[in-house]
């Protein structure tokens, strides 16, 4: 059983293909975690500007959130 495990492994370490696919996935999966933080820093501010524009189309007057207050539109 050893043996068999020890020829696997040592079959794998000689495939090039398996260690570019490894490669490929930790690529992927570095770039999905820079898209989730992004997406996590930007995700507030990029909710305040749709909804000023979403006010502005609407003809009103966007006052900003606060710390404690979301923002409001007025017309």
């Amino acid at each position: 059983m050893l043996s068999l495990i020890s020829n696997t492994a040592s079959r794998l370490r000689r495939d090039e293909n398996g260690a570019t696919a490894v490669e490929y996935g930790i690529m992927v999966a570095l770039i999905a975690v820079v898209i989730i933080v992004a997406v996590t820093l930007l995700g507030g501010n990029l909710k305040e500007t749709f909804n000023s524009t979403a006010c502005s189309v609407k003809g009103g007057t966007w006052t900003a959130s606060t710390s404690t207050v979301a923002g409001s539109c007025s017309k």
